[in-house]
């Protein structure tokens, strides 16, 4: 449809049928065949109001969908379809790595395909548009959500939420065959909750929010994301959904997004828990002036516009400009002339958990695992006796807490990926539960005698192999939304079944799933190899067994520190120094350290180690000095020095020495990941601009400072390898 097509719709629409474009419902009042249910007196709806309504959330499938849009449009005024939209955050059926996992491949273009994968399984099942990618940048690791971002540096998220809306979206256009839009979350700095409770207030300072947390969603907008979607928090004190200067001056105005902005689920409604709001009327008004287009699940909108607009208190204008706004992404995706895009049942099936997607997710998996520690112990050799033993080894929830449309029965178990290897004496058994307390989600607890015979069978196991896979981590629902924890060790059953096997057999390997950063300073401690698969998804088992046995080199690189203990959180690569900084084995004591524990985490940000060596020369830079029209090379020379081939991640980090605000000890600013035979040795090099040095200044003005620069490259933030150039003025 042309757009002043669109305008004259608009014009002919009646308010209250405006008013209904911008509430979201959820699927759940629909049955299977379309039909509403009738009124959702839990959320406060009249059945009119819901079938005003211009998007749903939350239903799939190819026929339910093709029902409810064929009954809604018949009904509907105007005959505008539906917009379906749900959460597809690491895949759809194919299941992938959670996005932190992902991060860890340190591979925009892996993660393009993945995110393509998801658009095409998704699209083909009715799906219009996802709720991803999350942009928000997290570095404390109690919080749950940390399993939906791509990890504590804004440089690596900024450049993977571009590819995953590059993924979903395509370079062709939203109408296109197996595409749906993306939806950039959640704005803004939402991954800094106080303490790391989710929902949370959040206290940036205005030059932490820029120089850190907006770069990422700058990315994502840039990259043409079709809708952004509001923070639960507040930040300065002012809830997103009601923060005019945020939505309007920042988003719209500074970076350009003339998009939809979505509220989260009854995040509007919230303004009145929040305090800034008396009443639903008066959070309607704040939002819907502070430029929230759609109102998710709650009655604000569609209740308490239209007698405000009657009264004079809302411009009518404003509406307008929202609900244009929303035919827009409706025309963008076709669906005025396709009200179904591409749902279509036998593409839907074929294309579920298909052999290329199965294969996507398997080397997406494998390349995300980050190898912490490995005594020599790994690869596993296929004629050892082998005992795998842990409460994850059998356990197929090993997906996420967002996959939504994943089943067990889809997923390839730790046990099945390493039957399907077809080694040789392998026995299995379970150990303990996954959590010991009774009574949790899924009621996973043990009676003491159950406990101690699991124990025991493990131990007899233990005794008699070779070597012992140990199969730990979190259950999926322990990391998530609302999911944050004080405590991020793993159960005290699990740590027992750890210590017991330990005590009889000394070559084992730990193999971690989480959803976050654990600590994991005993199990470093007591196993020969550590290995953090994350939740791994779909082909999370093949991918597992495929690295244990060295058929695929781990390659994965820590997109998130972890911890030495909790006590160290939030603790990210790019601290400041301080006045007083310590110096690692002083002695010192009015120094910024704490008495019991390191400054430094157990593992940093871009560690992870690999079945061979590589050795990273001296960082060559081809000039001193340059001007800020200037580009100026760094490179080094990486070499294979080990016996197998493999993939090293080179990653450039840059320092400012002095400034006129006080600086990062150092940032991200590339990385390239290179895959070299045994004996190989390549250049790698980056190019350095003057952009990659900017920085808001004492006055905030985003620019840089002529003086003296370190430049780092080698493969962890940690890296010492580096050279000096000065910027001119």
């Amino acid at each position: 449809m042309e757009s002043d097509k669109l305008s004259t719709l608009l014009k002919d629409m009646s308010l209250e049928e405006k008013i209904g474009q911008m509430l979201q419902v959820s699927g759940v009042f629909y049955t299977e065949d379309g039909v509403l249910t009738g009124p959702a007196n839990t959320v406060g709806y009249t059945e009119e109001e819901i079938r005003l309504a211009g998007s749903v959330l939350g239903a799939v499938g190819t026929e339910q969908l093709r029902q409810i849009q064929t009954r809604y449009m018949e009904r509907q005024p105007h005959h505008i379809p539906l917009i379906f939209m749900a959460d597809v955050i690491n895949g759809f059926r194919t299941v992938f790595p959670i996005p932190l996992a992902q991060g860890c491949t340190f591979d925009p273009e892996l993660v393009e395909e993945g995110a393509a994968a998801a658009a095409r399984e998704s699209a083909a099942a009715g799906l219009h548009l996802t709720f991803s990618p999350m942009a928000d940048l997290v570095r404390d690791a109690r919080w749950g959500r940390v399993m939906e971002s791509t990890g504590e540096d804004a440089w690596l998220n900024g450049r993977l939420a571009k590819a995953m809306v590059e993924g979903y979206q395509g370079r062709g256009g939203l109408r296109k065959k197996g595409r749906i839009a993306a939806c950039v979350k959640h704005f803004a700095g939402y991954g800094a909750p106080t303490a790391g409770r989710d929902y949370n207030s959040v206290e940036l300072s205005e030059r932490t929010l820029r120089d850190d947390y907006l770069p990422a969603y700058r990315e994502a907008v840039g990259a043409g994301a079709a809708m952004v979607m509001t923070s639960f928090n507040t930040l300065d004190r002012v809830p997103s959904s009601a923060n005019r200067r945020l939505m309007r001056d920042i988003l719209r105005g500074e970076m350009g997004f003339d998009g939809v902005v979505i509220s989260d689920w009854a995040a509007i409604e919230e303004l009145c828990s929040h305090g800034v709001a008396q009443d639903k009327e008066q959070a309607a008004r704040l939002a819907l002036d502070a430029g929230v287009d759609i109102d998710m699940m709650t009655n604000c909108y569609c209740r308490h516009l239209k007698k405000q607009v009657e009264s004079g208190a809302v411009s009518e204008a404003l509406i307008d400009e929202a609900v244009l706004r929303i035919l827009r992404l409706k025309n963008e995706l076709g669906l005025f002339e396709n009200p179904y895009k591409d749902a279509d049942a036998a593409e839907e099936q074929a294309l579920a958990l298909c052999s290329a997607h199965r294969q996507t997710a398997r080397r997406m998996a494998a390349e995300s695992f980050v190898l912490l520690k490995n005594d020599g112990i790994l690869p596993l050799a296929a004629e050892c006796r082998l005992a795998v033993i842990g409460p994850h080894a059998a356990n197929p929830e090993i997906y996420g807490a967002w996959s939504m449309h994943a089943a067990p029965a889809e997923t390839v178990t730790m046990e099945a990926g390493i039957k399907n290897r077809g080694c040789g004496q392998v026995c299995f058994a379970q150990g303990c539960a996954l959590q010991e307390a009774l009574g949790d989600q899924d009621g996973q607890g043990e009676s003491t005698e159950a406990a101690e015979r699991l124990l025991q069978e493990a131990v007899e196991l233990a005794k008699k192999a070779d070597k012992v896979v140990l199969a730990l981590g979190e259950h999926r629902l322990h990391s998530g939304e609302a999911a944050s924890r004080a405590d991020i060790t793993l159960p005290a059953c699990q740590m027992e079944l750890l210590r017991r096997v330990c005590a009889v057999n000394k070559n084992v390997v730990a193999v971690i799933f989480s959803g976050r950063p654990l600590d994991i300073q005993e199990i470093s401690e007591r196993a020969a190899a550590v290995l953090a698969v994350w939740m791994p998804g779909t082909e999370g088992g093949n991918a597992i067994a495929d690295v244990l046995f060295g058929d695929v080199n781990p390659s994965g690189r820590l997109s998130m520190s972890f911890p030495y203990s909790v006590g160290q959180v939030p603790v990210f690569y790019g601290q400041f120094r301080t006045g007083r900084p310590c110096t690692e084995g002083t002695q010192e004591k009015y120094v910024s350290r704490y008495l019991d524990i390191p400054n430094r985490p157990l593992y940093p940000f871009g560690y992870g180690l690999s079945y061979t060596t590589f050795a990273i020369g001296p960082v060559q830079a081809d000039a001193q000095r340059m001007r800020k029209s200037d580009r100026l090379r760094v490179s080094v020379t990486v070499k294979n020095t080990g016996s197998v081939g493999g993939s090293e991640v080179v990653q450039m980090y840059l320092a400012d020495v002095s400034a006129s605000v006080a600086r990062p000890v150092r940032e991200l600013r590339g990385f390239q990941k290179i895959y070299l035979e045994p004996g190989e040795e390549r250049e790698v090099s980056f190019e350095i601009t003057e952009e990659l040095l900017r920085f808001h200044d004492i006055h905030m003005n985003y620019v840089s400072e002529p003086g003296e620069f370190r430049v780092y490259v080698g493969n962890s933030s940690e890296t010492k390898n580096e050279a000096v150039f000065w910027l001119e003025e």
